[in-house]
């Protein structure tokens, strides 16, 4: 168990001293690379996607929730038969 620890505090303290462990491939890079474009749209689609996703199931909450006032409201209005 302490060779564990040992090792795992050897691999902490080379990754601490090596800036370049630190970043990815496409963050280490030139900001203006075609790597770093192709990154960004990658998390532009995700985030139109994500955001379509939620918008279309809180439209479907209030279509629900709007229908279920409407028939309640239309249960009201009819009289109960005898």
């Amino acid at each position: 168990m302490q060779r564990f620890h040992f090792l795992a505090l050897l691999g902490l303290a080379a990754v601490m001293t090596c800036p370049s462990a630190l970043a990815c491939a496409a963050c280490f890079g030139k900001s203006d690379s075609s790597m770093a474009y192709g990154m960004n749209a990658g998390i532009m689609t995700l985030l139109v996607v994500i955001l379509t996703m939620l918008s279309l199931i809180a439209s479907f909450f209030v279509f629900v929730v709007r229908r279920a006032a409407r028939m309640d409201s239309a249960s009201e209005t009819v009289p109960p038969s005898a």
